[in-house]
């Protein structure tokens, strides 16, 4: 499976009969292909509201396909196939309505998801007169739009009303997950990240593998132990390394855990993967990434006397820029003042060793410095409790906010009171608190108890040199 957010890709291929009929593969550029399987599924004389939510419908069908790799993880070597017991109609060389054609030139990069995940919708369909499935009616989206509906609500009355349409989505080239290099002791990035993502989700189905407690791009002993126990389970060789043939089988069984092809997908949530790297930030930019990382580098720069200090805006602005190129010179990397990869997993390091030094004590003095891994139902941890502690004090302020026990375990009511938080701060109401949830519940926590700022919290007579973290 592929992880962070998704793409529009260039081509797609397309099997032109059913998976495992002898039949020739197709590769044509994605927006010819959407404009071909819509000709081919439905009437061009259709109302336009009606032909807008069928059109949204096959792009989020066919980039969840290449999302999850549906076929490319079980040893296919093309995207999707033609076969309507599986997957859209497409009929080499036909014709292409000019209405149509217009439409899907808008639409092609737009596609559903389900609010809090991150993978295009399984959005199944069906023409809903002669079959009839669990998912759009293409025949009952012309009543529906005939009632005055549009797409957007044709398309809640199908998949629900927890939906949103992501617009503009980037175009790349597509290229397989799997990263064509062995993955094992010391290899260290994304595709490390990855797979010890997918591993610990696999291992609440499979007990038997052990969890991974930082699933933080680095190859580590763990990660060789679950390797080691998934090979075992699953008939491999128990090299407790990452091949194509591994790397693959993880993808399978992991998206046969979630059902990522089910129109109910649990698909994989934004805070299953919140410190890695999704993209390049850049001056001008302004999102909650940007937050994220002007929240590590404020910790960073109160704690390395070279690192300038930043302050917290979710824009990156000059302050950002310059405080980047700081860390940058003192890390030994090229000195952009963007931030790629190599720089934010440096950043994150430094965050997560100043985290290490300092463990939760519970102490009234200052706010505590996020943990570094997300929290959310389900975990347990002195974090979680100083949580609820923060949390609980806010309530005294803020009804609103409910107040929880300091019990450590991360339950119902904490994900409440963290999604009531997060509704009163303007942040995506998702219950999961990453940084910049974190941050600006200890921020407020410090603004009520202290009366002013005091995070970063930089204990006394305590300071990094330069070349200590170089």
């Amino acid at each position: 499976m592929l992880t962070g957010e998704p793409f529009i890709p260039e081509m797609i291929t397309v099997h032109l009969g059913a998976p495992d009929e002898d039949a020739p593969n197709v590769t044509v550029p994605f927006p010819e292909y959407i404009k071909n399987v819509v000709s081919s599924e439905i009437y061009p004389t259709w109302p336009e509201a009606a032909l807008r939510a069928n059109i949204y419908a096959i792009v989020s069908f066919a980039l969840n396909r290449i999302y999850t790799e549906w076929y490319r993880s079980r040893d296919y070597d093309f995207d999707i196939t033609n076969n309507t017991n599986y997957d859209q109609k497409y009929i080499e060389g036909r014709q292409i309505y000019e209405n149509i054609g217009i439409l899907v030139d808008e639409l092609f990069d737009d596609y559903i998801r389900r609010e809090g995940f991150i993978e295009p919708l399984f959005a199944a369909f069906c023409n809903g007169t002669t079959v009839t499935c669990n998912g759009l009616s293409q025949w009952g989206t012309v009543d529906l739009a005939r009632d005055g509906l549009v797409p957007y609500e044709i398309l809640q009355y199908y998949y629900g009303e927890d939906i949103g349409i992501v617009k503009d989505a980037p175009v790349r080239t597509n290229t397989l997950s799997y990263p064509g290099t062995l993955l094992a002791a010391g290899s260290t990035g994304l595709p490390v990240q990855t797979i010890q993502i997918q591993l610990n989700r696999i291992s609440r189905n499979y007990p038997a593998i052990p969890k991974i407690p930082d699933a933080n791009g680095t190859y580590d002993a763990a990660t060789e132990a679950a390797v080691r126990a998934f090979q075992q389970i699953f008939d491999l060789p128990e090299t407790g390394t990452v091949g194509k043939s591994t790397w693959y089988r993880i993808a399978y069984i992991y998206a046969s855990v979630k059902r990522l092809a089910e129109l109910d997908s649990e698909g994989i949530r934004q805070d299953e993967f919140p410190m890695q790297f999704t993209g390049n930030l850049s001056p001008a930019m302004q999102n909650e990434q940007v937050r994220g990382l002007q929240y590590f580098l404020a910790v960073v720069g109160a704690y390395y006397e070279s690192v300038q200090p930043i302050q917290i805006t979710g824009i990156y602005d000059e302050q950002t820029e310059r405080s980047v190129r700081s860390f940058q010179r003192v890390y030994g990397l090229p000195v952009t003042g963007a931030v790629d990869e190599a720089t934010w997993n440096d950043i994150y390091r430094a965050y997560a060793g100043i985290v290490a030094s300092m463990p939760p004590d519970r102490s009234d003095l200052v706010p505590i410095l996020y943990p570094g891994t997300v929290l959310q139902e389900g975990v347990t941890s002195d974090y979680v409790r100083v949580l609820q502690e923060y949390l609980t004090y806010i309530h005294e302020t803020i009804p609103e906010i409910p107040a929880v026990k300091n019990t450590g375990y991360f339950g119902p009511l904490t994900r409440q009171a963290v999604a009531a938080f997060q509704g009163y701060a303007g942040l995506t109401p998702n219950g999961v608190v990453g940084a910049v949830t974190w941050d600006s519940i200890a921020g407020l926590y410090s603004d009520l108890r202290f009366g002013y700022e005091k995070r970063p919290y930089q204990a006394p007579g305590y300071t990094i040199r330069a070349e200590e973290g170089a």
